[in-house]
């Protein structure tokens, strides 16, 4: 049985108050037990939100690392200091790196080995933008990113992956994929992963990431092959987190 995964991804947002009203919010409330919930924060905040849950089963994670592990180079931080901050996991190849930042795949495979050398879970970011669902391109987009990262792991580290699927063109737009079109892609990933093991296939946690909220996070979720959620703009209010984590039980 695969544990559903909330994670909440504040991209460039939220403050410290905001952090101190979270770690509040959660200490008061009962999450259901089988679910795992992650607050993905900006780097400064990391070791604020710590604290802040410490005393809750939620988990801190980082957005970005790099793919070095220490030196030259300004402005980077590396898995290892977000190991010691506190974060447990760390998004790679969110389609904003990968747009706004360049990140193809040979930069995203080389921060998903940062990370899983120093201990941290990556959560694998794929999806197609609009050009290339309207071009019937989703599945050969999103399984070539896919295969660029897990093809070149060995089994075990395969293992220690999460994956979300964030169709691009739903995220920040209001737009989301319905259950029907984002079960069918996760199926994909799944159907993908089954060629490196029926093991690694089946207990792959899949989240979908384009837009969840709490008014369609219930149906979302109901999907077979949907694990739990890649949460953005609803990550940053509590109310709304919450029940997308309450969703999930």
């Amino acid at each position: 049985m695969r544990m559903p995964l909330i994670a909440g991804n504040w991209k460039m947002n939220g403050s410290l108050a905001l952090v101190e009203e979270f770690g509040r919010a959660f200490a008061d409330v009962s999450l259901p037990v089988n679910v795992e919930v992650s607050l993905m924060v900006p780097f400064p905040f990391l070791e604020a939100a710590g604290r802040a849950l410490g005393e809750t089963s939620v988990t801190v994670g980082a957005q970005t690392l790099s793919d070095r592990p220490s030196g030259a180079f300004t402005g980077e931080v590396s898995a290892a200091m977000l190991r010691e901050c506190g974060a447990r996991l760390v998004l790679v190849g969110h389609s904003e790196r990968r747009t706004l930042f360049a990140e193809d795949d040979a930069a995203v495979l080389a921060r998903v080995k940062a990370a899983l050398a120093e201990q941290l879970t990556p959560v694998l970011c794929v999806g197609e933008t609009l050009e290339e669902r309207e071009a019937e391109r989703t599945e050969a987009v999103v399984l070539g990113q896919i295969e660029a990262v897990f093809g070149a792991l060995d089994e075990a580290e395969r293992a220690r992956l999460v994956v979300a699927y964030e169709p691009v063109w739903a995220i920040g737009t209001g737009r989301t994929a319905s259950p029907e079109q984002a079960q069918a892609v996760h199926a994909a990933i799944r159907d993908c992963l089954a060629r490196y093991g029926a093991g690694l296939a089946g207990g792959m946690r899949l989240l979908y990431g384009g837009s969840m909220k709490a008014d369609n996070a219930a149906e979302l979720l109901a999907q077979p092959d949907i694990d739990g959620g890649l949460v953005g703009g609803a990550s940053l209010k509590v109310d709304d987190f919450l029940a997308i984590c309450q969703s999930a039980g």
